[in-house]
């Protein structure tokens, strides 16, 4: 999309905060497959290759959650807070060209 069309239409911060969303899901992910790796494992190598990975991946998973949580784009612990900005997102989501839409992507909740 257009660097002014996206501005214009608040896209811009919205595609900042579902690329860092994608990527924290992605490493949740990544967290669960290697712990359950760990416990399909025979060999104390490959259990040892799989902690490491574990590790930096859980290492991704805090720096990820931390920057969401810097930006205002994940409330860990406040549900009410992250149920609000989930319908928030949703309604961006089905109409990213509602009148809600205020600028820089923000929009009344």
């Amino acid at each position: 999309m257009n660097s002014i069309i996206e501005y214009l239409t608040g896209m811009d911060a919205m595609s900042d905060q579902v690329i860092a969303t994608d990527l924290l899901i992605s490493a949740k992910t990544g967290v669960r497959n290697y712990a359950i790796a760990l416990t399909e494992t025979a060999t104390s190598e490959v259990r040892m290759i799989l902690r490491n990975q574990l590790r930096e991946t859980i290492g991704m998973h805090e720096e990820i959650t931390a920057y969401m949580i810097d930006n205002g784009w994940y409330h860990p612990y406040n549900a009410r807070e992250q149920i609000q900005l989930d319908l928030k997102n949703g309604r961006i989501a089905i109409n990213p060209s509602a009148p809600e839409v205020l600028e820089h992507g923000q929009q009344e909740v």
